[in-house]
């Protein structure tokens, strides 16, 4: 299925780079979409049935960290790229590379060890349909799935909103700072990210043994984050800043422990589906703060949509929404590896 919905994908890219017209534009970005949709979920299921859970958040932050990686790849390297060749010939370059990928995916991934290896998952899902539209029905009955969904739709929604559109207007319009250090400061967001994925994943397996309070941990380190930045002065020492932005990646970095904790409550069978719910919601996060904040800064400042006192209503919105989240948070159930 994965191989598939990748060669979907690079039929995208390809439409894509020849559309001259903006229905074949958008028949390209939809295959794209579509293609694209199983990375995560993918993999993850992958995991679950080849490796021990008591190491699944291990390999998932290794996992975010890469497709971290790869979000970075799409910046400044993509750019260059495009400068060279075109940015035609850059997304066909592009496909042709995924499609080596997706025909090396295939003849090495296995859906499942062989039945001797130690964590092996069934080999077999003889589940029918009725037995899946049962699973789903207890799955939404689950508190933990609405609760875990709310935190990820919240917690992912303002930190890709921050860190897509509104930290650049934050630091070169409230804070002054050049375009170049703006640049540098969302490069250690990212960075953050990236580090601190696998080092979240670590310590929840082996450290701390639980997925939950190191989220919450990581939530009171986002909230506590926002409030210095609605606080601090406009000549705030770049080093503050630094330590802020990366401060954010990295306590954001314990959001992915979101799926193994809905992994480790739900069957071997209803892993999958419990996993791509959550991601539903990691999904729609970004599209509604984006266009939500966008939206609450011009209402209330439409003179002044970037001036300091626009921001500081986003981030007390933020700060409000993310409090309410951590606190519900608190009420969610965990399966001790």
């Amino acid at each position: 299925m994965m191989t598939a919905l990748s060669l979907v994908g690079v039929i995208g890219a390809v439409v894509f780079s020849l559309a001259d017209g903006l229905t074949v534009g958008v028949l390209g970005r939809a295959l794209l979409g579509v293609g694209m949709a199983c990375n995560l979920m993918g993999p993850y299921k992958l995991l679950t049935a080849w490796f021990s859970p008591r190491i699944f958040a291990t390999l998932a932050g290794i996992l975010v960290a890469l497709g971290s990686i790869g979000n970075m790849i799409a910046t400044t390297p993509l750019v260059i790229l495009v400068d060279q060749v075109g940015w035609r010939s850059g997304f066909q370059l592009i496909a042709f590379i995924h499609l080596i990928l997706a025909f090396l995916f295939f003849i090495i991934v296995h859906d499942h060890p062989r039945p001797s290896t130690e964590f092996s998952a069934p080999a077999g899902n003889n589940m029918t349909t009725g037995q899946a539209m049962r699973n789903l029905k207890a799955l939404f009955k689950l508190k933990d799935f609405w609760i875990i969904s709310l935190g990820t739709f919240g917690r992912y929604g303002i930190y890709a909103a921050f860190q897509a559109l509104w930290a650049g207007p934050y630091l070169m319009d409230v804070m002054g700072l050049s375009a170049l250090t703006t640049g540098n400061l969302i490069l250690l967001l990212n960075l953050g990210m990236i580090l601190g994925s696998p080092i979240w994943g670590v310590l929840s397996d082996r450290l701390f043994k639980t997925r939950k309070w190191v989220i919450v941990a990581g939530s009171i380190g986002i909230v506590l984050t926002i409030v210095i930045m609605a606080i601090i002065p406009t000549d705030m020492p770049l080093l503050a800043l630094t330590l802020l932005f990366f401060g954010f990646g990295f306590f954001n970095a314990t959001g992915p422990l979101m799926y193994p904790q809905i992994k480790d409550l739900m069957s071997m069978e209803m892993a999958g589906a419990a996993m791509t719910g959550i991601n539903f919601f990691t999904m729609i996060g970004p599209a509604l703060f984006l266009q939500g904040l966008g939206t609450l800064m011009q209402g209330l400042y439409p003179d002044a949509s970037r001036g300091p006192e626009a921001f500081h209503a986003a981030f007390v919105v933020c700060i409000s929404c993310l409090t309410l989240i951590t606190i519900l948070y608190c009420f969610t159930n965990e399966r001790r590896q």
